[in-house]
């Protein structure tokens, strides 16, 4: 962005009335790239800040072609538990943030607690859109009085399981992906396909980590996680939080799992060495696994259904800070995004499902394959289910107690640093600790 240079302050006496006349008119001939012009419509200059594998690089593109009069500064933030701690500074400070923020559910939920730093979707002109996005995203983006809106919905995340086809090959286990998913209706016969997997020396693990195999098996089995809907903390009773880390643990103590901490380097390059074999995978994370595979991976994976039935697992928002300068701007910018042609554009870069019923429905989902996975039908696995999901009350704080609080101390347990019991009590008392700090 280009700034108008700083003038000279120190003028002959005799030239002082022509140098501020020269000036002043030079100051107002000279206006900004990210300065509306008269009419309001641009030249502007506004920031996205994201995090993981969205997608959104075509869209923006696509946004700027149909757009020509504002340009987009997209930021790449790292993941989740990067971009989280940045953001809670810059909305705290009043400034930093960008025009437009993508926050994960979990994020959303503190935010629609404390929103005043974030702009009322509805006064832009988002309440004309509600018949446009899936029922849950739409409802579950407002506060708790239904008057304010601060998100519209990017994605959502029906579940599935992803598996490598060479390493099942190589244990003997079949590949085609419907009678892989008969092999595990539920998380049960999913460890005792584990065992048999393990038996056969294929020098890899039957998944990366236990804390993957909780996410989804809460998300299936629960109305709620941490929080019961009072927003009181539940996470040292709720049952099927209890069923989970078991599991996990389970799993863990069977030398099924390559006890890896996600979102770190030594996972990233699990991927690219074949280092397990099975991941819950809804549809965002497919760009993450490709993303992480490579070329080495390209049809090496494939897609079956899910142990258990159901479940939903992530899916975002975009929202404006109230900081923003440009909230007309960065309105457009979000509508479009998670709207037809973006949900589109996202879904062929990198494989998330849009909230967009109109993309949902849209050929392009419908009759999709994903050449990377072995041409699995993704659109036929994911879009269906997705009209059908019921996801779970997560809670303000959800991803501060899962990120710093109970995932850490569950992955101690999963690698030996803690007995199961250790790592339970401590993954409680942390969480909670947050949840009531």
């Amino acid at each position: 962005m280009s700034v108008t240079s700083r003038r000279l302050r120190s003028i002959a006496a005799a030239t002082l009335a022509v140098g501020l006349t020269l000036g002043m008119t030079t100051a107002c001939s000279a206006k900004k790239d990210d300065e509306p012009s008269a009419d309001g419509t641009g030249p502007v200059t506004i920031s996205l800040s994201y995090f993981g594998t969205p997608g959104f690089n075509q869209a923006v593109k696509d946004f700027e072609a149909a757009n020509p009069n504002i340009k987009v500064d997209v930021k790449n933030e790292g993941q989740t538990k990067d971009f989280a701690p940045k953001l809670a500074q810059w909305i705290s400070a009043g400034s930093g943030a960008s025009d437009v923020v993508m926050l994960e559910e979990g994020m959303l939920l503190q935010y629609l607690k404390d929103n005043k730093g974030f702009a009322n979707l509805l006064d832009l002109g988002a309440a004309s859109l509600e018949k446009d996005y899936l029922a849950f995203k739409w409802k579950n983006a407002f506060t708790a009085d239904g008057k304010k809106l601060v998100g519209l919905g990017t994605d959502v995340g029906p579940l599935a399981m992803c598996y490598r086809t060479d390493l099942f090959q190589k244990a003997g286990l079949p590949v085609d992906r419907d009678a892989v998913s008969k092999l595990w209706p539920t998380w049960q016969e999913y460890v005792k396909q584990g065992e048999i997997f393990k038996s056969k020396n294929t020098g890899a693990a039957w998944t990366d980590s236990a804390t993957s195999i909780m996410q989804p098996y809460i998300m299936q089995n629960a109305d709620s996680w941490f929080y019961d809907k009072s927003d009181k903390y539940i996470g040292d009773t709720n049952k099927a939080v209890k069923d989970a880390y078991d599991l996990g643990m389970d799993m863990a103590a069977k030398g099924l799992t390559a006890k890896l901490a996600r979102w770190q380097a030594d996972w990233d390059a699990a991927f690219k060495n074949a280092a397990f074999a099975t991941v819950p995978c809804p549809p965002w994370y497919t760009g993450v696994i490709k993303e992480r595979a490579g070329d080495a991976g390209k049809n090496k994976w494939d897609i079956a259904t899910i142990p258990g039935k159901g479940g939903n697992w992530g899916g975002s928002y975009l929202a404006v800070p109230e900081q923003s300068k440009h909230k007309k701007q960065a309105f457009e910018l979000i509508k479009f995004i998670t709207g037809k042609q973006g949900g589109l554009d996202a879904f062929a870069e990198a494989g998330p499902l849009p909230s967009s019923i109109a993309a949902l429905d849209d050929p392009k989902i419908t009759e999709a394959k994903n050449d990377y996975f072995n041409n699995a039908p993704v659109g036929k696995i994911y879009a269906g289910a997705a009209k059908d999901l019921k996801p779970i009350y997560l809670g303000p704080k959800h991803q501060a107690l899962w990120e710093n609080g109970f995932e850490p101390a569950m992955q101690a347990a999963e690698q030996g640093k803690l007995s199961a019991q250790a790592g339970w009590d401590k993954a409680i008392k942390d969480s909670k600790a947050l949840a009531e700090g």
